[in-house]
């Protein structure tokens, strides 16, 4: 009898076949997020050098500050907005969106606003 999958597996594979699209240059970094149940982290990343060009969770003491818990909507625009600033900053200005396999609804949706309302371009 075969094992079923876990959510995280069925995750894991849909953004395996994302992965095979999306890739980051320098010119245009991927901007990866990852989700947990209490946090959120994001990372812009140059998969040419394989490099970590900028980051941002809710485990950043500046947001810890502003949200008091790290897995709701609130928590992830904040994220959202750092990591855009952080990127425009760092002279990115457009980026290609990992979603990381997950639904592009919630979370997700509120940290891509956040990083756009920032000045990052998708």
């Amino acid at each position: 009898m075969a094992k079923k999958d876990s959510r995280n597996d069925r995750r894991q594979r849909r953004h395996a076949r994302v992965r095979q699209n999306v890739f980051g240059t320098p010119e245009k970094p991927r901007l990866s997020v990852f989700r947990s149940t209490k946090n959120i982290f994001v990372q812009v990343i140059d998969d040419v050098n394989g490099t970590t060009l900028a980051a941002a969770s809710t485990l950043d003491p500046d947001i810890k500050e502003k949200a008091a818990y790290g897995g709701n909507k609130a928590a992830a625009k904040l994220v959202g907005e750092k990591i855009g600033a952080v990127a425009v900053e760092a002279g990115i200005k457009t980026v290609c969106f990992d979603r990381g396999g997950y639904l592009y609804h919630g979370r997700v949706k509120e940290l891509a606003d956040g990083a756009r309302a920032s000045g990052l371009e998708f």
